[in-house]
């Protein structure tokens, strides 16, 4: 057993390294494992003495961005404890760590690391690819992770309600109830990470939140987690207006297929014009899949090779999605996405 002393210089500097309610250093404890108290102008720190000497240069990270700009966020904590970590293990596998019952989940392919690597280090990331490729899961399960971390205050997924060439007619219910059947990829990824109880609790008591895109006009979403899934099927206008409810301290995270669009033929794919409008600006992830990620079944990657050697293009002059053939998805994958060693 080893501890440390970290000595602060007032009770400015004490309050922001702390967080609301000690929420910081409970955020640090949890990640590494070290016993942290809290005195009067001090931290302390106990536990193995290389878990203390990362949770020490956490909290000097820390104090180096308050004394910067005299304020810390929950992201620049987990960032702190990330970068910390894949100092001392440089070959440390991207995970996004659930950590009620022990549980993480793992990138289990190169295009899978990139993806995580997007999710840790930008506050708005898009991830295309085709079905299996873990877009939806994986951005569920860091959702939850920051959540448990106490990053942000709510889960809010969201998808648009369009049917893929059935028409079901009005559902019964109450809206969770017709907008279920849309939302269920998510729902199952959440049900795969946490127990029935506790999703129901934390949707009772409004941290997590189902809704249609079109219930997104009008707010602005302060520290939260925002998951827009089957993005391909927001029209141009529905996603702009999405982005642009991004409050402070809020993450956003746009999946989807951009071959697989099921909007009217002359409607414009919101995710395929995002992706080539945003792809200039800095500060937010664009990660491209491809068929080498998919990690369903293995007859999977065979349906999805058989479909995109067999599909007939469309024919010339008709009103297409942009980048909605296999060509065009391995251009913008190219464009992209940084290779995996990066």
């Amino acid at each position: 057993m080893s501890d440390a002393t970290i000595n602060l210089d007032g009770h400015d500097e004490e309050l922001s390294l702390f967080g609301n309610r000690d929420q910081y250093l409970r955020q640090v404890r949890d990640a590494l494992g070290v016993k942290v108290l809290a005195r009067h102008g001090e931290i302390r720190l106990e536990g193995e003495a290389d878990r203390v000497e990362l949770a020490k240069n956490v909290f000097e990270t820390l104090r180096a961005i308050y004394k910067r700009k005299k304020a810390i966020l929950a992201g620049e904590v987990s960032q702190a404890i990330e970068d910390a970590l894949q100092i001392a293990d440089p070959d440390r596998p991207d995970t996004a760590e659930i950590r009620e019952g022990g549980r993480s989940v793992r990138a289990r392919t190169d295009g899978q690391a990139r993806y995580l690597r997007a999710l840790r280090e930008f506050e708005l990331v898009f991830c295309i690819g085709p079905a299996g490729t873990g877009k939806t899961y994986l951005a569920v399960a860091n959702a939850v992770a920051h959540l448990r971390r106490g990053t942000i205050k709510k889960i809010i997924l969201v998808r648009p309600a369009v049917e893929a060439g059935e028409h079901l007619g009005f559902l019964p219910g109450d809206l969770e109830a017709k907008i279920n059947p849309y939302l269920r990829p998510l729902l199952d990824a959440l049900h795969d990470l946490m127990d029935y109880d506790q999703i129901r609790r934390y949707m009772g008591n409004d941290l997590i939140e189902i809704a249609p895109l079109a219930y997104m006009r009008g707010r602005t979403l302060n520290d939260a987690f925002i998951i827009l899934d089957e993005g391909q099927n927001a029209t141009v206008p529905q996603m702009k207006m999405f982005l642009t409810r991004m409050g402070q301290n809020s993450r956003i995270v746009v999946t989807g297929d951009v071959t697989q669009v099921d909007l009217p033929p002359a409607t414009t794919s919101g995710l395929a014009d995002a992706v080539d409008r945003l792809s200039g600006i800095t500060g937010l992830g664009i990660v491209a899949l491809d068929r080498s990620d998919i990690v369903r079944h293995p007859l999977v990657q065979a349906i999805v090779d058989a479909y995109e050697m067999t599909e007939a293009p469309r024919p010339s002059g008709s009103a297409a999605h942009p980048i909605t053939s296999p060509t065009d998805t391995s251009a913008i994958a190219e464009r992209v996405a940084p290779p995996a060693s990066e």
